[in-house]
């Protein structure tokens, strides 16, 4: 269990090999306790009662199971959503409040068979993109403790990356159901408004809430919102889920990215470098480039807290703000409390701007399939965060805050990890978005990029000790996150370590027979180069079955790593390289299949 990712087709197959929903349970209980965040939860459910509900679910009949799409499937709850049985607090311990049912959403999720584990921090009402407006402390980024996690679902976002649950729902009203997932590596889905209900949310604007999923891929967010998107008609705001076309258009795409003099990275220029290389990547897939004015969603995004939409956040809190002063954060206490002096003229003038924006971007919609935008501009030290709340709290909804006023969807995924600069080894996010029911069409352009991109979700993993109950394996080939084979290894439970090279004393080759091509690792005596390489930790249990799926004429050996270490992986024998090509100067698979799709597309 203690290599078992908690991806869902992970736990899928650990369930369908006899894993009982109690076991992952437990599992999910210690790496809560374990975690070395303390930020991370403002409570959780007894042992004992999680416990319970699992047990109750390894009870049901096979066909009772086969129901539920999210068995067994462990989840936390953002503490501005309520969850019967724990106080729901906002991030205020002084607006507790005891709630006699689960929130719609949340009863939906744990009718399709999910367990929920507790309830995470957040930026105190919702009112946040940093992660650090909460008495109980500040979450941190899974890379660097240093470095914030994001607001306002701070918790949320920190407890999926470190694999303690398998999703959790935030909330997004400015951004804080994509933020948190850009600095933590895994998937935002911040859904249309209306589509998954606000009844039993904590309202931050109440007419541009939405309740949004973190998730570790694509896929398994899309599963989630599958099984949470169901109308609620005592919901005021809810709307009825629209049908759509998922797949990627066949004669190519049109994506629009911000030109040039509008993008702003604030100085961090790795950041600047992976969003140009996500949209090299968006047209490697098929798409055109586009780059357009982005005047009119900064306008929008304007609107937010300089426009008389923060009115709604004391619409919902101000008067328990004004009575409870001291209780709650300062940053929070002033941006609530600076609404009071917003006028009626004001709103409607805001409301005529906005509605011309929307015109405006309906127009640019009617000429491309997405928008791509970095998920936010660059990362801070918490620190940083604490000197200037305010001013980097802003930078960071650059490209966010319009998004529910222009009534769009969007979808936050990874998009690599920088390499340098202050923020060196910290992830970097970009989020497709659409108009209003767009979801299924952004999730097929998301899984793709996710694909290509091949990066593996969530936090680092450290290198394991030897007599832990699963082995260290190296792929070079189709078994590296995000193609072909690679479900291999994560439907074994497997999870990912590092991505790193060989020692130099390795020649790489395409075997003969393909395609599909297969690639060859051999260790020479002289001549040989560094080859990019995947390190997964495979559960031992389950290496017998994978080791057997090896065809001639690869096989398992020791691999010498470019640090030093020495790692069980695919080599090939001499015998298997005749008719083989040689790709050692690619320096890895991936170089050497994108070379080949360039060369089949010219």
């Amino acid at each position: 269990m203690k290599a078992l990712s908690f991806s869902l087709p992970s736990l899928r197959a650990a369930f369908a090999s006899g894993v009982r929903a109690e076991d992952v349970a437990r599992e999910a209980l210690a790496r809560a306790e374990a975690c070395n965040d303390p930020a991370v939860w403002i409570s959780r459910f007894e042992d004992e009662e999680v416990l319970a509900r699992a047990r109750a679910l390894d009870a049901l009949r096979q066909e009772q199971r086969a129901l539920m799409p999210l068995f067994g499937v462990p989840f936390a709850v953002k503490d501005n959503i309520d969850v019967a049985g724990i106080p729901t607090t906002a991030g205020c311990p002084a607006y507790a409040y005891q709630p006699k049912e689960d929130a719609f959403v949340v009863a939906r999720l744990v009718a399709a068979g999910a367990i929920p584990i507790g309830k995470t921090n957040l930026d105190q009402f919702a009112t946040g993109l940093v992660g650090t407006r909460s008495p109980l402390g500040a979450p941190r980024s899974v890379f660097n403790h240093e470095f914030i996690s994001g607001g306002s679902s701070s918790g949320s976002a920190v407890a999926v990356a470190a694999g303690i649950v398998s999703f959790a729902l935030g909330t997004d009203t400015a951004g804080s159901g994509r933020v948190p997932a850009a600095f933590n590596n895994i998937v935002g889905l911040k859904p249309s408004r209306g589509l998954l209900s606000t009844r039993g949310v904590v309202p931050a604007c109440r007419s541009l809430d939405c309740v949004s999923v973190f998730a570790l891929t694509v896929a398994d967010a899309g599963a989630i919102f599958d099984a949470a998107a169901i109308f609620d008609p005592a919901d005021i705001f809810a709307r009825t889920r629209m049908p759509e076309t998922p797949a990627l258009p066949s004669g190519g795409f049109t994506f629009a990215v911000p030109r040039a003099s509008d993008l702003k990275f604030f100085g961090d220029d790795e950041a600047a470098c992976l969003f140009e290389a996500a949209s090299e990547r968006l047209e490697e897939l098929g798409g055109r480039a586009r780059w357009i004015d982005f005047s009119m969603f900064e306008e929008a995004a304007a609107l937010l807290y300089e426009g008389p939409w923060v009115a709604e956040r004391f619409a919902a809190v101000g008067d328990f703000i004004e009575k409870h002063g001291a209780e709650t954060d300062p940053t929070v206490r002033g941006i609530v409390l600076g609404a009071r002096e917003r006028s009626a003229v004001e709103t409607f003038e805001a409301m005529y701007k906005l509605e011309a924006l929307k015109r405006r971007a309906q127009r640019l919609f009617a000429e491309i399939d997405l928008l791509m935008v970095p998920t936010a501009p660059t990362i801070y030290r918490v620190a940083d965060v604490m000197a200037e709340p305010v001013k980097l709290n802003s930078r960071l909804g650059t490209y966010t805050n319009f998004m529910n006023l222009l009534d769009m969807a969007g979808i936050a995924i990874p998009a690599g990890i920088r390499e340098a600069g202050p923020a060196a080894g910290l992830p970097f996010g970009v989020t497709f978005c659409a108009p209003a029911f767009s979801e299924a069409r952004l999730a097929a352009f998301a899984s793709a990029f996710e694909t290509a991109q091949g990066l593996a979700p969530g936090g680092p993993v450290p290198p394991s000790a030897p007599d832990e109950g699963f082995i260290e394996l190296a792929v070079v080939g189709a078994h590296m996150s995000g193609l072909p084979l690679n479900p291999e290894l994560t439907a074994r439970g497997a999870m990912f370590v590092e991505r790193t090279k060989t020692a130099p004393a390795y020649r790489f080759y395409a075997l003969a027979g393909g395609p599909p091509f297969r690639p060859g690792l051999v260790r020479v005596g002289d001549g040989g180069a560094s080859i990019e390489l995947e390190v997964w930790r495979v559960p031992r249990a389950a290496f017998g079955s994978f080791m057997a799926g090896v065809p001639q004429p690869l096989c398992i050996g020791t691999l010498d790593l470019a640090c030093g270490r020495k790692v069980k992986g695919f080599l090939c024998e001499e015998e298997g390289l005749d008719g083989a090509e040689e790709i050692t100067s690619f320096g890895g698979w991936r170089a050497f299949m994108a070379s080949k799709a360039e060369r089949a597309a010219s």
